[in-house]
């Protein structure tokens, strides 16, 4: 082969070699052009799946239970059975009481005050045998039944303080209700019998 025809030939093979390659390098710029649109829809399918996803994922944030403030008002207390005190009778009014007619009746009247207005000092049963003692005195009044004066008409032979628990007494219970109308002098004895306790019963009142 002569110069001129490898030289021919060589030139064959580089205009082939820069044909094939523009032909390569359109068909690379088509596919390229052909590809840009399916990635760009590709991607916006996918961001599209990935915000869809996000959205699912997310649960609504609890809500936090309100707190409750204790009660700060204290329990009620069982109520307890209220207990009535023991109530010291009251001494009857005189002027509630028929006016006595005589001396005896108003003693009886005046007997059953004086108990009244000392019901924890004194007693109504049977007098026991023996008795502690048995203090006398006399109660001077005035015209509206108030106590002028006491005098001890016999005093007991021992325990001899019960003479001025029967004084004491006496005082309590006045005054005893108008004696306007009855004879002078005003005044009336009493007997007093006392038992070990100290407590006293009118003799008036034991018959």
């Amino acid at each position: 082969m002569s110069c001129i025809d490898r030289t021919d030939h060589r030139a064959d093979r580089r205009i082939d070699r820069g044909t094939d390659r523009r032909a390569d390098q359109r068909t690379g710029h088509r596919a390229d052009d052909i590809r840009a649109p399916r990635r760009a829809e590709l991607l916006a399918s996918l961001c599209l799946l990935l915000g869809l996803a996000a959205c699912s994922s997310r649960s609504p944030a609890p809500v936090a239970p309100q707190a409750t403030a204790p009660s700060t008002a204290p329990a009620a207390a069982p109520a307890s059975p209220s207990v009535a005190p023991s109530a010291t009778p009251a001494a009857p009014s005189a002027a509630a009481q028929r006016p006595p007619r005589n001396w005896d009746e108003y003693r009886e009247q005046a007997a059953r005050r004086i108990v009244s207005a000392n019901a924890a000092r004194s007693y109504m049963g049977v007098p026991p045998e023996p008795l502690l003692a048995i203090p006398v005195i006399e109660i001077e009044l005035g015209p509206d039944g108030s106590v002028r004066s006491i005098k001890v008409l016999r005093p007991p032979r021992q325990a001899l303080d019960t003479v001025q628990l029967a004084i004491d007494a006496v005082r309590r219970a006045g005054p005893f209700g108008s004696v306007a109308h009855l004879p002078q002098p005003w005044r009336f004895t009493e007997v007093f019998l006392f038992d070990d306790e100290r407590r006293f019963k009118p003799r008036s009142l034991d018959r």
